[in-house]
């Protein structure tokens, strides 16, 4: 028994089914397969004919050839998705939506709460259904003919009325959570572009560096031409190396690019000579998404995608510390500037265009303070989240199996009046 049908009130008398998601129900609920309860229609079936003016007409045209534009006009209908990532996935329309041929449309017949019969689909889980984990599917032909369990059309809508209720209570909680998620995370980003522009040392005398972009900085620190920090290394990679990602997200990898990852594993260079070494203190940035952020420091030997550049600081510059400064949005605001591109989609940050950019240069030994100030701030920043993250985890955990008992009658939701003879009632 869960704690949640625990903690709250269960009907008298219960029956057994052969249902693997319901194995007991309520004595008085009835078994019935789904094509009892609803309609279901993929989305490439519906055609106008079959509807009235003011139902559920194909929507032509070029933009949306083999979707079906539907007009919801009793209620928002659940949509089941059937192959793809989306089979066994339940979404509510509302008013009109467009359903492909991979989704199945639900149409409650009378006596069927929306609500209820959406979030029994859903607890039914048609994923266990698809025989191809490649590429789930399911037909609506297997859906239709799925046995539920069947409450009577009030206790439908008691459930359906505390589901909503409860779902919309467990939803703010989560958004709060969410929020504070959000605001952990750029606390950290100004904790970092405040390190590497203005220094950690608030009593610091500061000066205008002359840039506009950048403001005041530490009187002792220098602005520079990275033409003046860097030289680039072009080095063929060798057969033994790991090959490296540079992300946006989260700068150089430091293991080997899974085939999952890699969108070009299918067709990976075999010499692996047209690929390019890094060495542990290197900058690389991925050209075609530097504007984006994608750049970092090098933390093990490996190799990275001919795509990419790779720049040795000199002795002056911590990898590190330089990393932390061109993943801030100013500074990737500069390199944006300064790539090459009409469009977007085309844009290159060559290396003539990174040596150009500016650099905020403080002594060596103040960039390693800086860095491990960095890293601890972001332990226990990263340690907050992962916390928030968890209990978000377990809050919706909470709600699915909140609902599950709902509609499967493991619990009596406020509201349910029990049929007052069923405790005379032979269990099947």
């Amino acid at each position: 028994m869960t704690q949640i049908e625990f903690h709250l009130p269960r009907y008298s008398r219960y029956k057994k089914t052969q249902i693997d998601w319901a194995s007991k129900v309520p004595v008085h609920w009835e078994i019935k397969a789904l094509k009892y309860i609803a309609k279901l229609q993929s989305g490439d079936t519906i055609r106008p004919e079959q509807f009235t003016e003011d139902g559920y007409p194909v929507f032509g045209g070029n933009g949306f050839r083999g979707y079906t534009k539907s007009f919801n006009n009793i209620g928002r209908l659940p949509l089941i998705g059937r192959q793809g990532a989306l089979c066994g996935n339940v979404n509510y329309s509302s008013g009109y939506f467009f359903a492909s041929e991979h989704a199945v449309v639900v149409y409650p017949k009378s006596g069927s709460s929306v609500t209820w019969i959406g979030e029994a689909i859903r607890t039914a889980d048609f994923n266990r259904l698809s025989q191809s984990t490649a590429q789930p599917g399911i037909s609506v032909a297997v859906v239709e003919n799925q046995r539920f369990p069947h409450p009577p059309l009030a206790e439908q809508k008691a459930i359906a009325e505390f589901i909503d209720h409860k779902s919309d209570q467990i939803d703010q909680t989560i958004q709060i959570k969410e929020r504070q998620i959000e605001l952990l995370k750029e606390r950290k980003q100004i904790l970092i572009q405040q390190a590497v522009t203005r220094g950690i040392f608030p009593d610091a005398p500061m000066r205008d560096s002359g840039i506009e972009w950048i403001g005041e900085i530490p009187a002792h620190w220098e602005v520079m031409a990275n033409r003046a920090l860097f030289h680039e290394r072009v080095e063929p990679g060798k057969e033994e190396l790991p090959l490296l990602s540079v992300s946006i997200h989260s700068g150089v990898s430091k293991e080997e690019i899974s085939e999952d990852d890699n969108i070009r594993g299918r067709v990976k260079i075999e010499d692996k000579t047209k690929y390019q070494i890094v060495r542990p203190g290197d900058i690389a940035f991925n050209m075609m998404r530097a504007w984006q952020g994608a750049i970092g420091a090098v933390r093990v030997e490996g190799m990275v995608s001919p795509a990419y550049t790779i720049a040795i600081p000199c002795p002056r510059l911590n990898a590190q510390y330089f990393e932390y400064q061109y993943r801030t949005p100013i500074f990737i605001q500069q390199m944006d500037r300064y790539s090459k591109g009409i469009t977007d989609f085309r844009k290159r940050l060559y290396w003539d265009g990174f040596r150009q950019l500016i650099t905020l240069v403080p002594p060596v030994e103040e960039q390693q303070t800086i860095v491990k100030f960095i890293e601890h701030a972001m332990q226990k920043q990263d340690a907050a989240v992962a916390l928030l993250e968890r209990q978000i985890t377990k809050i919706k955990e909470y709600k699915s199996t909140l609902i599950s008992c709902a509609v499967t009658g493991k619990i009596k939701v406020p509201g349910v009046v029990e049929p007052a003879d069923v405790k005379e009632r032979e269990i099947a």
